[in-house]
């Protein structure tokens, strides 16, 4: 399938992610992943959250709101307690998610327009697939940094 310069960006920050998270954090110890050096928030919890953002960004692009559910993981996502294979798996998890929640997109749906959250604020299907790769990005960069600092703490 012809992926358009929109999607293919998108793609490419969700792929440079899952490289990143590789080769800094691939083959770090659970409690390496868990720790808040400096106060910063943990590599853990910077996997669930370029997840679990992707999942929610998606959700308002394909014009729906967030479940119950999606509701109550934003919640916990704070919370380490899984196991690292388990982190490692949603990491994975999520971002295959997200290539093809991206992939099905249509080009022609980028100036439409949605509602983000309770308080519907305003924005566009192109506007979410933008904001997801920038935000998967920083998050990216911040577990980079983290890892680098946890690994010189070690």
């Amino acid at each position: 399938m012809d992926v358009d310069a929109v999607r293919r960006g998108v793609l490419h920050a969700l792929e440079l992610a899952r490289e990143d998270v590789g080769r800094w954090a691939g083959d770090l110890a659970e409690a390496q992943l868990e720790a808040r050096p400096f106060g910063l928030p943990s590599i853990g919890f910077q996997m669930r959250h370029i997840v679990r953002s992707l999942d929610r960004l998606l959700t308002y692009a394909e014009g729906l709101q967030l479940s119950e559910e999606q509701l109550e993981v934003l919640k916990n996502e704070m919370d380490g307690g899984a196991s690292r294979e388990e982190l490692f798996a949603e990491f994975e998890r999520g971002i295959e998610s997200a290539i093809e929640r991206v992939r099905a997109i249509a080009p022609e749906s980028y100036e439409q327009g949605r509602g983000v959250g309770r308080k519907m604020l305003p924005t566009t299907v192109g506007g979410l697939l933008v904001h997801s790769a920038d935000h998967t990005q920083r998050h990216a960069g911040q577990l980079v940094t983290t890892a680098k600092v946890v690994r010189g703490n070690s």
